[in-house]
């Protein structure tokens, strides 16, 4: 590292990078602040200022990482959109990466604060952007109306995906049931919108 002293954005980044490395190499249970601080060059007061509990930073570190990778899906079908984006997602989810979000939801139990963190993730994340505009695709190809690309039409095939995770328990969620949430449930609420 340069003698340079990091401010703002670039510090910023460094501890996100260094938080989600940590949280990768250790899960959330042996991420520390001072590990954290240690990765990314600094001191805990640095990481302290902008994330004030352990748990707040780990959702941060949680969401750049998943941000840095969310996929862009066109293949010029609403349908094989959607099941393009929901088979990423549960490859992700029964991947290591996904294993740091179990890790964490796990974590939920003790820390109150933390599900209240991922919950606020949840609504603003770079996946819910990804089915607004595989929507907004729609809607320009004339496969939807314009009253599809809505929050909740746009949050639900992964709120279901989320839901064959943790009612089931299941380590992946097998590909006819993917099948079922686009083509029994996202399909016909996105042609009834607007009819």
């Amino acid at each position: 590292m340069s003698g340079k002293r990091r401010r703002g954005a670039e510090l910023e980044q460094a501890i996100l990078r260094a938080a989600a490395e940590e949280l990768s190499a250790s899960g959330y249970a042996g991420m520390t602040m001072d590990k954290v601080a240690g990765r990314a060059g600094t001191n805990k007061n640095a990481i302290y200022r902008r994330w004030p509990q352990r748990a707040a930073l780990g959702v941060a570190a949680y969401a750049h990482l998943a941000d840095s990778r969310t996929p862009v899906v066109d293949t010029g079908s609403l349908r094989e959109d959607a099941l393009e984006l929901l088979r990423r997602a549960n490859a992700t989810w029964s991947s290591p990466r996904g294993a740091i979000l179990r890790d964490l939801l796990a974590a939920a139990v003790d820390e109150p604060a933390l599900l209240d963190l991922l919950r606020e993730q949840a609504g603003g994340s770079a996946m819910n952007a990804a089915w607004f505009t595989l929507l907004s695709r729609a809607v320009a190809r004339g496969e939807a109306s314009p009253e599809a690309v809505h929050p909740r039409v746009a949050a639900l095939p992964m709120t279901l995906l989320r839901g064959e995770y943790a009612l089931r328990g299941v380590p992946s969620v097998p590909d006819v049931v993917l099948v079922e949430i686009v083509d029994e449930i996202l399909l016909p609420l996105v042609r009834g919108r607007g009819a």
